[in-house]
């Protein structure tokens, strides 16, 4: 069948390039006689392989001195514990909840003290970002949380929120290194790898030095303490290697296209292929208000459901794959990270354009 193009929303496309080296090197890594998947962590080969992945990450994202740099496990999801039992000092945490993802997270603080949800766009199927320049911030709140990109739902944030001098944590698991970021606006940034930057497996976390201590709350387990990894350079366990050494090269993959400027231009690009043909379509239309979509993830419905899986199944079979949308928002979604070519996009839309002369 040969290559497809794959729309899925996580684990996603990689960069055909990346896949090829990897290939290579799979049963003899730079001379070493052995596959990464092999090696020990503790061998100086795979110390460069995490190091060289944690500068290259540094020079992308230009992260200040004074931000630790983790690649750690458990997804997006144990980070929804993990930041409440490390940042929650006076057990009091805001929420935005943009999203299913941000929901959960939500649900998952208040398990460890008084977290509120600040400002929601549950009320139209999170189909927008609400106004978040005067939110009703608590006084004694430990930071703000939010989903910066919502996979789902195909919402980003276009400006963050005003927190009123509070630290902010973000989510960024689906917008990761797809445009440039001002890091030293976040408290803590993190990440599932699987969407936009390697296989799953790999979490990575940018956190502010000041916030990795020992004060975490009573009964936090070891793993769970980010200081712990710190203090270790991601190797207090044996880290997920092999992951790394895809993110790694993804990395230096991403440097060689000319950094992230360049990737934000041609997500862009790409974004507007999709978004302008649902724009002028009869037959399909986008499910997210314009101010806030995303440029990762694109919803879009016909607004008959036996339509949309014949849209579905026909699209598979022409070699577009995972192009059905979340069981919650039903209808397509398309997910369109770094590593999607445009052509993916262009031919996408030109199956689009056929199918809706057909089905008109």
């Amino acid at each position: 069948m040969g290559r497809v193009y794959n729309f899925s929303a996580g684990p996603a496309v990689l960069p055909e390039e990346v896949l090829r080296e990897a290939a290579a090197e799979m049963l003899d890594y730079q001379g070493s006689g052995q596959s990464v998947m092999e090696m020990s962590h503790r061998s100086k080969v795979f110390d460069k392989i995490i190091k060289d992945a944690e500068q290259d990450l540094r020079d992308l994202l230009n992260i200040p001195d004074n931000y630790k740099v983790l690649f750690l496990q458990g997804g997006a999801h144990l980070q929804f514990a993990m930041i409440p039992m490390n940042l929650m000092k006076n057990k009091v945490a805001d929420y935005i909840v943009t999203g299913q993802w941000a929901k959960r997270a939500f649900k998952e603080a208040q398990k460890f003290g008084d977290a509120k949800c600040i400002a929601s766009s549950e009320d139209k199927t999170f189909s927008y970002i609400p106004d978040c320049s005067d939110l009703p911030i608590d006084d004694d709140a430990d930071y703000v949380y939010i989903c910066e990109n919502n996979t789902i739902y195909g919402t980003k944030f276009k400006t963050l929120p005003n927190t009123k001098g509070k630290d902010l944590v973000a989510d960024v698991s689906s917008c990761f290194l797809s445009e440039p970021m001002d890091v030293s606006k976040y408290a803590v940034i993190y990440g599932g790898a699987q969407k936009n930057i390697g296989p799953a497996g790999v979490v990575i976390a940018i956190i502010r030095e000041d916030l990795i201590t020992e004060d975490v709350l009573p009964g936090t387990p070891t793993m769970l303490q980010y200081k712990t990894h710190a203090d270790n350079d991601s190797l207090y366990n044996t880290p997920p290697c092999y992951g790394i050494y895809i993110c790694g090269k993804v990395f230096k993959w991403l440097k060689k296209q000319g950094g992230l400027e360049a990737m934000k231009e041609y997500n862009e690009k790409k974004a507007k292929i999709l978004y302008d043909f649902l724009d002028e379509s009869k037959l399909f239309k986008g499910t997210v208000e314009k101010n806030s979509r995303s440029l990762m993830n694109v919803p879009f419905v016909t607004g008959d459901a036996d339509l949309d899986a014949k849209f579905i199944k026909e699209a598979t079979e022409a070699g577009f794959v995972n192009l059905k949308g979340h069981r919650s928002v039903g209808g397509m979604r398309a997910s369109i990270y770094n590593a999607m070519p445009i052509e993916g996009v262009e031919k996408l839309v030109e199956f689009m354009k056929k199918f809706e002369a057909e089905n008109a």
